[in-house]
C-alpha cells in the first residue's frame, strides 16, 4: 500500500504558466483562433503535463495487462476463455491487432500476465501475476484487498519501468474473456448508474445473454457490498486484475507527469478507479474513442474526457491507444513547425 500512497501523493496540478504560453502561441499560428478544435486541446494538454511548450514525443508504448475472470463460469462470454492464454502468446508474436496498430504508430507492446489462470510460457511476456485469476463475482469476491492493492502497484511498477526506460507517451490495453462484466460491475459499484446504461454485449452476447449479464452484475453488487466510497474495495469485490494493473499505469503516469492514453470501456473502468483514488489523475489522460461498449458514454459523461474518435470499435487491447498516439504527435507538430503571422510580417 506505500506505493501506491507515495504514487498518489505525488500527483500534482498541471502547469498553468506552459499552458496559458501554449495557447498564446496556438493563436499566434497562421489560422483562425481555436480552428484546429482537439489538436489546440492536447496541445495545451500536452504542455500543462511537462511544463514546457514544445515537446518530442520520443518513445511510445502500450502495457497490454491479460487476466482472467471467474465469472466466466456463469455463461457471461461469447468465446472460451482459453482464448486469453492463445492470445498471450499471439501478442508475442505480433499477431494482434494491438501489435499491427501499434506497428504503424512506430510503438512499443508490452504484454503482461497480470492474471491469466494457466502459466503461459511465451518470449516477451512479462510475468507479473498476482494469482490465477479472479473469484466467481457471483459467489465469492474477486480478490481480496491485498491483491487488489498488490495488482494496482504492479500497475505503477510497469509504468514507471517504461518511463524509465524512455517512454513519454503511454497507453494501457487489456485482454481477457469476460472482462467487461467486470468493467460494468465496478462501474455499476463506483457509480450506481442504471445498470442498462453500463452493460453491453461485450464480445457478442445474444439478448438473453445479456439480460443474464446484467442479472449477475447486480446479484455480485448486491451480495458483496462494496463500497463505493472505497475504489480498492470496489475492485476487491468485482473487479478485475486488469483493471486493477491499468488503474496502477494511469496513476503512476500522472505522478512522473507523463501522458496516458485511455483506450475503450474496459480501459475506462479503470481510469475512473484511478480518478476515485487521485482526482488529479484524471488531467493526465487523453481518452481515445468512443468504445461501442454501453458504459463508454457514461464514463466520458462523468469524467468530461471526451474521446478524439468515434469508429465502431470495441476490440479492447490498447487498439485506441495506438490510433490516437498519431493525433497526438500531430498536435506537437503543430505547435513546433506551424508558421505564425509575426513569420510573414503581420
Amino acid at each position: 500500500m506505500k506505493l501506491l500512497n507515495d504514487t498518489i501523493a505525488l500527483i500534482g496540478p498541471l502547469d498553468r504558466k506552459a499552458m496559458d504560453e501554449t495557447r498564446r502561441r496556438l493563436d499566434s499560428l497562421l489560422k483562425p483562433r481555436g480552428s484546429l478544435g482537439v489538436l489546440e486541446t492536447i496541445a495545451e494538454q500536452l504542455a500543462g503535463i511537462t511544463g514546457s511548450v514544445f515537446n518530442d514525443i520520443k518513445k511510445k508504448a502500450v502495457i497490454v495487462l491479460l487476466a482472467d475472470n471467474g465469472v466466466y463460469e456463469e455463461g457471461i462470454a461469447s468465446y472460451p476463455q482459453e482464448i486469453t492464454t492463445v492470445g498471450a502468446a499471439c501478442l508475442t508474436k505480433g499477431m494482434m491487432g494491438i501489435n499491427v496498430l501499434a506497428r504503424h504508430a512506430g510503438a512499443l507492446v508490452l504484454p503482461v500476465d497480470i492474471g491469466i489462470r494457466t502459466d503461459v510460457e511465451a518470449e516477451g511476456l512479462m510475468k507479473r501475476k498476482v494469482r490465477y485469476g479472479t473469484g466467481n463475482i457471483a459467489k465469492e469476491p474477486a480478490m481480496t484487498r491485498e491483491e487488489a492493492v498488490r495488482a494496482i502497484e504492479t500497475g505503477i511498477d510497469l509504468a514507471r519501468e517504461a518511463i524509465d526506460g524512455g517512454v513519454n507517451l503511454l497507453g494501457a490495453g487489456e485482454m481477457g474473456i469476460g472482462n467487461t462484466t467486470s468493467s460494468s460491475a465496478v462501474l455499476y459499484a463506483l457509480t450506481g448508474e442504471s445498470i442498462d446504461l453500463l452493460t453491453g454485449r461485450g464480445a457478442g452476447l445474444d439478448d438473453k445473454g445479456l439480460e443474464r449479464k446484467k442479472d449477475i452484475i447486480e446479484k455480485a453488487v448486491k451480495l458483496h457490498r462494496p463500497d463505493s466510497g472505497d475504489p480498492v474495495d470496489v475492485l476487491s469485490k468485482v473487479g478485475g486484475l486488469d483493471i486493477a494493473g491499468m488503474a496502477g499505469v494511469y496513476l503512476a503516469a500522472a505522478a512522473r507527469r507523463v501522458p496516458v492514453v485511455v483506450d475503450g470501456f474496459i480501459a475506462g473502468a479503470a481510469a475512473l478507479t484511478a480518478i476515485r483514488l487521485a482526482p488529479g489523475a484524471r488531467e493526465y489522460m487523453i481518452p481515445s474513442h468512443l468504445s461501442e461498449e454501453a458504459g463508454a458514454k457514461v464514463f466520458a459523461r462523468l469524467t468530461g474526457l471526451a474521446p478524439i474518435l468515434n469508429m465502431n470499435m470495441r476490440l479492447g487491447e490498447g487498439t485506441g491507444c495506438a490510433l490516437a498516439f498519431g493525433i497526438i504527435e500531430a498536435a506537437v507538430k503543430i505547435i513546433k513547425e506551424m508558421g505564425t503571422f509575426a513569420d510573414i510580417g503581420m
